[in-house]
């Protein structure tokens, strides 16, 4: 009853949060979208993490150690460059962009007859191919959690759930993970009305409120995941017999060689060194968010200053891969002695998705009553955060570009009402969950698909960069590494069979690609850059526009490089105290304490290398150093 409670108490403030911001997110879509423009950095940095949290990624965090050992969360810690890249160096570009969606950007950079078309297929690409895979990803994620623990054929009436079941079954659709000892068409019709039911709480607040409601939401859900996701590690490492007893457990279960296999923080193998120091140095750039294009730029956007948007993404970082890192690990490690394995069944196909399924085995197994309640919460406040957001990201794109911009004004010759537009947004979520629906039903694991999604974005992430960076970018640019990853990625993924080579392959082609394109094509038009560049300051080599608009060009390359320091330094940090605060909790066999805390130490001392450079009392604009020249 007590966890009962815990759970309808969360549902309850999302569905107020909802209704309260209501008449505000009606009035047009700056409103719906943006907030209007009024979030607090800190709030907005908080919303990033809370939508990262997200229901899949501890399964997936579960799966990639229990595969390969900690070595392979670095596949997810390395974005923390990315992260740092839109902090330090982008956001500032963003924010000055007054735009809704990474698609309305296009008519404000670049020139040519396509401008239009572009904007229209980014939407496509962005809003619905590449939103909706990582969507599916969430909802597999609430199959895994909702099969445990919402148990519908035990709490509907009889005569009512039969009718549901042979209803699903007529389906013929299958969302069952197979685990539970029971028909499968008992557990595909429980997820179906878990899915239902969670789809449509999430749905009601983050289409009434936008993104004031969904922000307000994502705020509390962090915390409440933060708190029930460090009881859930106290208990889970106690029931394994501490921290100071989990490796020599693991040694007990898996061996020597394997047990420090999983506790490394690099590759075990001298062979798997290249493709580890491949994946960690390619994927973090050449991604689909490379410079937050989609959520994280819409966060950014949406903070009340150009300073809220740098903290926004120093603090999304430092949740996103310090803090939560420091609570999934032991949580990771302990659910491999309570629930071991034969290493011999690594390479099988369902290896992946039973080990994923241990992170909410270990909540229904191992947690009393109220903390069981908490994480359950936890969870789904991850689940519905994530979901409210990228129902947001896409209908921003389908209200605000396709029926907008295309279908309205250039296909109709119209302008479209304000209200009109926020009904066509609150519609367009609809949309975006049924395809999603769609693909998940197709998906046979979060790890798989995680995989898929990043070769599709490996084929953008260059050009995402450059545009902000480089003037010589043109329209064609971007249609080319559109075009190179639709083309390339389905090549890749049924002719490479390892991932490294995978993404490798992906990076080279495509930049090979956007390059060749960008010099064999015509220039931007200059007075398309010139507004460009006076509206938004973007750091980086834009010589010729800044001589043409009367300012020094050395500024905005001096600023570029710069941030990129702030950057590099303050990713030394993080990781730094990562590895050392992990390895004093966690020590691998036979290693001892005076590397971990050498580490720390080094992270904290060349903090004062980098905080004044990130955080200035003063912020000074390009405009603002060329008018002092």
């Amino acid at each position: 009853m007590i966890d009962l409670i815990i759970v309808l108490a969360f549902i309850a403030y999302s569905i107020s949060q909802g209704f309260i911001s209501k008449s505000k997110a009606s009035k047009n879509l700056v409103e719906y979208f943006l907030a209007g423009r009024s979030i607090k950095g800190w709030k907005a940095g908080i919303s990033m993490a809370a939508t990262q949290y997200a229901a899949d990624t501890p399964l997936l965090v579960t799966g990639l150690i229990a595969t390969g050992g900690i070595f392979m969360i670095w596949r997810l810690w390395i974005y923390g460059l990315a992260f740092l890249l839109l902090a330090f160096v982008l956001s500032k570009s963003w924010w000055r962009s007054r735009v809704i969606t990474d698609a309305e950007l296009t008519e404000i950079r670049y020139s040519g007859k396509y401008v239009l078309f572009l904007r229209g297929l980014k939407a496509i690409f962005y809003g619905t191919m590449i939103n909706c895979v990582v969507l599916a990803m969430v909802l597999i994620a609430a199959t895994r959690i909702s099969e445990i623990f919402l148990v519908w054929n035990e709490w509907l009436p009889v005569g009512f759930y039969d009718t549901l079941y042979f209803w699903v079954q007529g389906l013929g659709v299958e969302i069952s993970s197979g685990f539970l000892d029971q028909d499968v068409w008992i557990s595909t019709t429980n997820n179906f009305i878990s899915i239902f039911v969670i789809i449509s709480f999430t749905t009601l607040y983050s289409t009434t409120g936008g993104l004031r409601s969904v922000i307000a939401t994502d705020v509390v859900q962090f915390f409440i995941a933060m708190v029930a996701t460090l009881i859930y590690a106290i208990y889970i490492v106690r029931e394994a017999g501490g921290l100071g007893n989990i490796v020599p457990q693991l040694i007990e279960l898996y061996g020597q060689v394997r047990a420090q296999e999983i506790m490394s923080f690099t590759p075990s193998a001298l062979e798997a060194i290249i493709p580890f120091a491949m994946l960690i140095s390619l994927q973090w750039f050449f991604q689909m968010n490379s410079d937050g294009t989609g959520y994280l730029a819409q966060r950014t956007m949406a903070c009340r200053s150009d300073k809220d948007a740098r903290h926004a993404g120093f603090i999304f970082t430092v949740a996103q891969v310090l803090v939560r890192s420091l609570f999934w690990l032991p949580i990771a490690l302990a659910l491999l002695v309570l629930y071991p394995y034969d290493p011999a069944l690594t390479g099988s196909s369902t290896f992946v998705s039973e080990r994923e399924i241990t992170f909410i085995s270990g909540i229904k197994d191992y947690l009393p009553v109220g903390a069981k309640g908490l994480m359950l919460t936890g969870m789904l406040a991850a689940l519905a955060s994530t979901i409210d957001t990228h129902l947001s990201w896409g209908a921003g794109y389908w209200s605000n570009d396709l029926y907008k911009r295309l279908i309205s004004e250039e296909w109709m010759k119209r302008k479209p009402k304000s209200r009109e537009l926020v009904l066509v947004a609150r519609i367009s979520n609809i949309v975006v969950l049924l395809i999603a629906l769609v693909i998940m039903v197709n998906l046979n694991s979060i790890q798989n698909a995680w995989y898929i999604s990043l070769l599709f974005g490996a084929g953008v992430g260059s050009v995402l960069v450059l545009r902000w960076l480089w003037e010589r970018i043109n329209i064609y640019s971007e249609i080319a590494a559109i075009a190179s990853s639709i083309i390339i990625a389905p090549l890749i993924l049924y002719t490479v069979e390892d991932e490294w080579l995978k993404i490798l392959i992906m990076a080279l082609a495509s930049t090979t690609v956007v390059i060749t394109v960008t010099l064999l094509t015509p220039r931007t038009d200059p007075n398309i850059l010139n507004a460009f560049y006076k509206r938004i300051a973007p750091p980086g080599y834009w010589v010729s526009t800044a001589q043409m608009t009367g300012q020094n060009p050395k500024t905005s390359i001096n600023e570029l490089w710069r941030n990129v320091w702030v950057v590099i330094l303050s990713a030394g940090t993080i990781f730094t105290l990562l590895v050392g605060i992990s390895k004093i909790l966690m020590p691998a066999p036979e290693e001892g304490i005076l590397f971990p805390i050498l580490l720390i130490v080094t992270g904290i001392a060349i903090i004062p290398l980098w905080w004044r450079r990130a955080f200035p009392k003063k912020q000074v604009t390009v405009e603002q150093s060329n008018q002092k020249k």
